[in-house]
């Protein structure tokens, strides 16, 4: 079993950023790789970025390409979702998962564990 719990959701206006942490607990948080996903009002949730266990692949959707990233750092057992030049679209709560299968993943149903989310929202 892994415990995810994001945190560092908030208000920011248009053109701002924000920082995403995913905390993790439980299993062995190296054995993961690790995907946020994003679901706005009246949307299903779609898929944001992924990251292998390693950090060496990074995967991010065409829609946040070039602003997003997704770092890791297996010390802190710990995911991050660095978010610049934010748009109101980007407005949804934002949630982390685990897996333990390699390569991509863009389907929330292959993630084994999720935490709560936290919300972004993106003032225009």
């Amino acid at each position: 079993q892994v415990q995810l719990v994001e945190s560092g959701g908030g208000l920011v206006q248009a053109g701002g950023s924000l920082r995403l942490s995913c905390a993790a607990s439980g299993r062995t948080f190296s054995s993961y790789a690790m995907g946020w996903f994003r679901q706005a009002p009246g949307k299903e949730r779609e898929f944001v970025a992924r990251i292998s266990w390693n950090g060496g692949r990074t995967y991010v959707a065409d829609s946040v390409k070039g602003r997003f990233t997704i770092p890791r750092e297996n010390a802190k057992n710990t995911v991050y979702l660095q978010m610049n030049s934010l748009k109101p679209e980007d407005t949804a709560v934002y949630y982390c998962a685990a897996d333990e299968s390699s390569g991509y993943r863009n389907r929330d149903r292959e993630y084994e564990y999720w935490g709560q989310g936290t919300q972004v929202t993106v003032s225009s």
